[in-house]
């Protein structure tokens, strides 16, 4: 099993550059962040990191093809892929449906599954051939070309999927693996792996040789409490992106998070957060001592063939700056990455 750090990159820089620094001293497989609008530019982030780390690897988890094109992924990975010689990763979606909105872009017009795929397309052969010609759907080509070229023989061109069916074949049939995001109970990840195993059989691949990842909210601390809170503070705002089929699959009926959902929508957060309970919370996220979160994982995740475990790990910063809410006795990112390493790694080692 892989651990990876995946991060809103909302802390000041050079925070986040320390925290970097710290996942790769520890042996942590990556560091992801979010390539959305909302959040300080990965992609120079990462650059700024490159000479400070030695063995993590890099990329966006999500990149979203509706926003930005994907020759354009592709360039930035290739040149990410140089500047850390050859330790650049991409995942790509469709996009952050809230962030599409803001743009005035409606998900439901945009044929989201059949973009994603093209984007694959277009990302692999720019990664592997430096020049595209084509004559898609969404994406068309006349000898386009680049000389950003990658390190490595094949930069892994992974898919984000939350709802599957189809999302999560596709994934395992056209890419080299599936983030499935925010779930967390074994008939989740069962979902996911039987419609992977189906992508992975059509395209005669093995499917444990893709990478299998479990994208979670993820709060860890010597005391139980003040993490499940920092992790309760954050619910609302990530369920609000959750499919109702996923939710189901998580125990979660949809009509219990709508009116958290209503509230975060109209801006009240203090509302979303007071509505979230302990029991929403503790379906919706990993979250307590490093021992509870090694049950959770191991009870609900890793049974099932994930093999990899990407967290969205959630501090006292974070939840104050995109909830607005004080939390006491969070510990920070690093502080947390380190217990990961020490009491959670190991048993997976």
């Amino acid at each position: 099993m892989k651990f990876s750090y995946v991060m809103l990159p909302d802390y000041p820089l050079d925070q986040s550059l320390r925290s970097i620094e710290v996942a790769d001293e520890l042996g942590f497989h990556a560091v992801y962040a979010a390539d959305e609008t909302w959040h300080k530019d990965l992609w120079l982030l990462f650059a700024a990191a490159a000479d400070r780390t030695k063995n993590v690897r890099f990329g966006p988890s999500a990149s979203g093809v509706t926003l930005r094109e994907p020759t354009l992924i592709a360039q930035a990975a290739a040149t990410l892929d140089e500047l850390t010689n050859g330790r650049a990763e991409v995942v790509l979606s469709s996009g952050n449906f809230g962030l599409l909105a803001e743009y005035k872009i409606d998900w439901t017009n945009t044929k989201a599954l059949s973009r994603v795929l093209e984007g694959v397309k277009v990302v692999r052969t720019f990664l592997d051939d430096g020049t595209i010609t084509m004559d898609g759907e969404f994406f068309s080509y006349a000898g386009l070309f680049t000389f950003a070229r990658p390190v490595q023989k094949r930069v892994p061109v992974m898919m984000g999927a939350m709802r599957g069916p189809k999302s999560f074949e596709a994934s395992a049939e056209f890419s080299d693996g599936c983030h499935h995001a925010l779930s967390y109970t074994r008939e989740a990840y069962e979902y996911m792996m039987e419609h992977c195993r189906i992508g992975a059989e059509r395209a005669g691949k093995n499917l444990q040789d893709l990478d299998l990842g479990a994208w979670v909210v993820f709060s860890v601390g010597e005391e139980s409490g003040p993490a499940k809170d920092a992790a309760r503070s954050m619910v609302g705002l990530y369920a609000s992106s959750m499919p109702h089929e996923q939710l189901r699959r998580n125990g979660v009926e949809p009509e219990e998070v709508a009116p958290i959902i209503e509230a975060i929508g109209a801006g009240d957060l203090a509302r979303g957060i007071e509505l979230t309970s302990p029991e929403l919370a503790e379906k919706l996220s990993i979250a307590g001592t490093p021992e509870e979160c090694l049950e959770k994982i191991q009870r609900e995740i890793a049974p099932t063939g994930i093999n990899h475990m990407i967290l969205a790990i959630t501090d006292a910063a974070l939840v104050k700056s995109l909830m607005g809410r004080e939390v006491e006795g969070v510990a920070d990112v690093d502080t947390q990455l380190r217990l990961v390493h020490d009491r959670i790694m190991p048993a997976f080692a």
